[in-house]
This record gives structure tokens, C-alpha cells and sequence, in this order.
């Protein structure tokens, strides 16, 4: 029992500060992207899904429930499309930098085996089913910019936060992005789908000021896969900017034992529901 107390806390702290980087007080420019489903021409599903990111995308639950995560039930949804297989290959506590290095600091709790980089095995995933995969799901940036909050007192490193937010912004727009639309890329046609989702702020009932900042960082998300994919609306599915928000305490685990970010098994298929009606089925 101390043992999983202590994975759980390990876990939990630096998960903890990770997705509080999104809900910084800068100013917001979200409005403009406030309709999130942005729909790029979509390809629609494939044999196989690839689900890539942190965290989130892995599922993670302070309980240790990690099979109730979104990509989970995007899966059974997407079943009903002929969708036979889901790779997750998602890491907790993965950044961008992370996401190509290939160096998670939990890759021991990664569901789908790899060496290297989540980077590298999604794209050697796609070269080995070509023209099968499809959608690819993202979700990414949370981690990147951890150490610009002091979730005691939620006040934020802005400079620090801008710098990190526009490495972010390069590693998407420049590299992951172009990377994963290349692999899917057949004789000059795209054969899958790349959808990414923004964050929900879990810290906005305690935290108001934290809002605008969720927005303008849900903003740079939608901006770096235009071009590249779809984004859905996970922010406004969780609640919006609404306080307070009551969704926070049901979709959330932050109202529980565990005062834990991350999305309880109602909240993910909430986010799993979003994908569903973002992609279009």
C-alpha cells in the first residue's frame, strides 16, 4: 500500500504542476478560436487508430485506473467504424521536447512498447500500416511549461512561460506536425487524420484569474495544427470559462481525496464524447 501511495504521489506532484502551465493570466485572444472543431477535410477512420501524448492521452487516474482513459472510448466508438486496433503509445509526463527526445519520465507506464522517442515509434507505426491509420489523436503542451506556476499561490513566471509557449509552439509547427502529416502522407494525399484537443483549466474554481491564460494558451494549440489537423473543444466541453464551474468536481478529481487534475472516468469520456463529435462521427 505505501508503494502505490508513493507511485501515485511521484506521479500526481509533477503531473500536478505540469497541466497547471495552460491556466496562466496572460491576456486572451481565444474568442477568435472559440469554435474549436475547426474542421480540416477529414479522411475518416482507418483500421487502426494511433493515440499519441501525456498523461491524458495515456489515461492516467490517481486511483490507478489507467483503463478508462478518452482514447479508450474514442476506440469503442470507433469501432463502430471499423476501426480494429488502438496503439497508445502515450507517456505521463511527456513534453515536447520529451516527445522527440524520447526521454518521458515514466516510460514504465507507457501501454503500448517502444524504444526511442513517441516521436519515432508513431511514425514507424504509421510506415508499418501505410495507408491504414487513421485518426491519429494528440494531446500535448501541459508539461512544457511546468515550472512557470506556483500553484500555491497561482502566480506565474510570464517571461518564462512565453519562452516556453513559443518552444511549444516550434516543436508542433515545425516538427511534430509536419513530421506525423509526412508519414500519413501517400503520393501527395493525406490517408489519415491528425486531431489534436485543447485543455480544460482544473484550477479555475480556486483560481479564476488562471482563465484568460487557459484561453490564450488553447488559442496557440489551435493555431499550431491549422494546416495539419483538426482540434477539438475540450475546454468548452469541461465547463468553459464559467464560475464556478461544477463540472470541475465531477470531471475532475480535484474535489476528491486525491485534489489530482486529472480527469475522472466520467471526464474522460466526456473528452472522448468531444473527439467523437469533433471528428465527426
Amino acid at each position: 500500500m505505501a508503494k502505490t501511495v508513493r507511485l501515485r504521489r511521484r506521479l500526481a506532484v509533477p503531473l500536478l504542476l505540469a497541466f497547471a502551465l495552460l491556466f496562466v493570466c496572460v491576456p486572451s485572444t481565444f474568442a477568435a478560436t472559440a469554435n474549436m472543431a475547426s474542421h480540416h477535410s477529414l479522411v475518416g477512420p482507418k483500421k487502426h487508430y494511433l493515440a499519441l501524448g501525456d498523461s491524458l492521452a495515456f489515461g492516467f487516474q490517481p486511483d490507478l485506473n489507467f483503463d478508462s482513459g478518452y482514447a479508450d472510448d474514442f476506440f469503442s466508438n470507433l469501432k463502430n467504424h471499423g476501426v480494429k486496433s488502438l496503439a497508445n503509445m502515450a507517456c505521463p509526463g511527456e513534453t515536447s521536447v520529451t516527445f522527440l527526445n524520447g526521454k518521458c519520465p515514466y516510460p514504465y507506464l507507457r501501454k503500448y512498447p517502444y524504444l526511442g522517442s513517441q516521436m519515432n515509434a508513431a511514425v514507424e507505426y504509421i510506415k508499418d500500416y501505410p495507408g491504414q491509420v487513421s485518426p491519429v489523436t494528440l494531446d500535448i503542451g501541459a508539461n512544457d511549461v511546468n515550472r512557470d506556476i506556483n500553484p500555491n499561490n497561482c502566480t506565474i513566471n510570464q517571461q518564462g512561460f512565453q519562452s516556453d509557449l513559443a518552444k511549444l509552439d516550434y516543436n508542433l509547427t515545425q516538427i511534430i506536425l509536419p513530421t506525423l502529416k509526412k508519414a500519413l502522407t501517400i503520393n501527395g494525399k493525406m490517408t489519415g487524420d491528425i486531431v489534436i484537443m485543447n485543455y480544460y483549466d482544473p484550477y479555475q474554481n480556486i483560481c479564476p484569474n488562471t482563465i484568460p491564460g487557459a484561453e490564450e494558451a488553447n488559442s496557440h494549440l489551435a493555431t499550431d495544427v491549422s494546416g495539419f489537423g483538426t482540434i477539438v473543444n475540450v475546454f468548452t466541453a469541461f465547463g468553459g470559462p464559467n464560475v464556478p464551474n461544477p463540472n470541475i468536481c465531477s470531471y475532475t478529481w480535484m474535489c476528491s481525496f486525491f485534489t489530482d487534475i486529472h480527469a475522472t472516468t466520467k471526464g474522460y469520456r466526456v473528452i472522448a464524447n468531444t473527439f467523437e463529435k469533433g471528428y465527426g462521427y
